[in-house]
């Protein structure tokens, strides 16, 4: 069997019969076309491995420069790769005793509430009616606590309004990953921009359309058609650099953001879990190492003998 079909075998098992997102079949495909490069550049062939040359193509992955993460995510992609295939052509398995590298815990970093304000400022320049998407969109990141991913990919149909006890609320629904969908409430702040765009802006953006699909898009580009998030990276990426925070923006940082301040202000990390989507707490208590990083330095600067 050839690779390209091998690989090909495992996108569409990937695809059809476990549901993962398109922007993860992409991610399996990048991983395991370094893999591909590997192969051909040591002439090896994939069905007559040995865990020798698995580690081999660790050490060519650092040779590249990629970081431990990176390196430990293209071994899982090629676990994920061989498990299938020994199950589905009885292929051997060189993978299945490779451990993965330790990585030193980071812990995410987020923006101070300063700083997002700025940020959230920068977006609303004089003159520039794309400003509004631009405000909006920036808005629903911090207020949210979504994925640039999830953003892009909201539809207009996905608000919807309820009332707890006699209290109006805005409810937005979320596709994170692996198509999985939660619930979020929307602040008033997050709702304030999203009306100036939809009144405004997005009629306009809507008339440049030529196709029916982005009827359904909630956020557009200049063309009408669905904004990217390769688009709406770079938006928040200028903003990063209009405010002089370029060093500190990454597209997580939004959603690190919203779960360290609500964490700050008292909220439950249950709470915290079901509004970032984490299937697990124990994905969502890292943020909580931030807080006490703070309690401790607090400590240590404020009580007469801490020290």
């Amino acid at each position: 069997m050839k690779f390209d079909n091998a690989l090909q075998s495992f996108l569409d098992h990937l695809t059809i019969e476990r549901g993962l997102s398109s922007n993860s079949i992409s991610a399996y495909r990048r991983d395991l076309a370094k893999f591909s490069d590997f192969l051909d550049k040591e002439k090896l062939d994939f069905e007559r491995l040995s865990e020798d040359e698995i580690i081999s193509f660790e050490v060519w992955l650092k040779g590249l420069g990629m970081a431990v993460t990176s390196i430990n995510r293209n071994i899982s992609a090629l676990k994920s790769f061989y498990k299938y295939l020994a199950q589905e052509f009885s292929t051997n398995n060189p993978v299945s005793a490779v451990l993965s590298s330790k990585v030193p815990r980071r812990l995410p970093k987020a923006l101070t509430i300063k700083e997002i304000t700025s940020l959230i400022d920068s977006t609303k320049r004089e003159g520039d009616p794309i400003s509004l998407r631009d405000h909006a969109i920036i808005e629903l990141l911090y207020g949210t606590g979504a994925r640039v991913s999830e953003i892009v990919g909201i539809d207009i149909n996905d608000f919807a309004q309820s009332d707890v006890e006699g209290n109006p609320i805005t409810t937005l629904k979320l596709r994170g990953k692996g198509s999985k969908e939660r619930i979020v409430p929307l602040g008033s702040f997050a709702k304030n921009a999203l009306h100036e765009y939809l009144v405004r802006i997005r009629p306009n953006l809507l008339s440049k359309s030529k196709s029916a699909k982005a009827e359904t898009a909630l956020f557009l580009n200049q063309r009408g058609s669905r904004l990217s998030r390769q688009s709406a990276w770079q938006m928040i990426s200028d903003a990063a650099d209009s405010t002089g925070l370029s060093g500190k923006v990454s597209p997580h940082v939004f959603r690190h953001s919203y779960a360290t301040h609500l964490l700050d202000g008292g909220a439950d990390i249950r709470v915290v879990q079901e509004l970032l989507g984490h299937a697990s707490v124990t994905t969502t208590q890292i943020y909580t190492l931030i807080t006490i990083d703070k309690v401790r330095e607090a400590y240590a600067t404020a009580h007469p003998r801490a020290n």
